[in-house]
């Protein structure tokens, strides 16, 4: 199961992050439940709640000249109880303005929730692998 905010990349409303999802539930060969926050309240993500404050205090203080500064200072921060966080360098270039069509949209195994299924669905393995290109 996935959680994620409501906007941004991996919004509900991304056609994107819904085709790459497909693309990783056919590669795993397994469902992928994802619910995503109403709207407006991102804050009641508890990953964010018990992290955030413990990344920003890390790097108090520093400079933050490059983004590859940035990913090791979040990298390097642990909460009191021991939580950690795992970042890595991502130099790989993405394409931007990446379209999806109504029809690859609508041939993906998305199967929406009976509760607000615009928020939270399941994308089974299924006829994902054909948009797996």
């Amino acid at each position: 199961m996935i959680t994620a905010d409501a906007g941004g990349s991996n919004g509900y409303r991304s056609r994107l992050f819904k085709v790459e999802l497909a693309k990783l539930a056919a590669e795993l060969d397994m469902e992928i439940t994802i619910c995503h926050f109403p709207p407006g309240t991102s804050k009641w993500n508890k990953i964010e709640h018990r992290l955030f404050s413990f990344i920003t205090t890390n790097w108090k203080g520093r400079e933050l000249t490059d983004y590859l500064t940035v990913v090791e200072l979040i990298g390097a921060t642990m909460t009191k109880t021991g939580l950690t966080v795992r970042a890595e360098w991502d130099d790989e270039v993405y394409p931007i303005g990446t379209k999806i069509a109504d029809k690859e949209l609508d041939a993906l195994p998305i199967r929406p929730n009976s509760w607000h299924g615009e928020w939270n669905y399941a994308i089974s393995a299924g006829s994902a692998r054909s948009t797996n290109k």
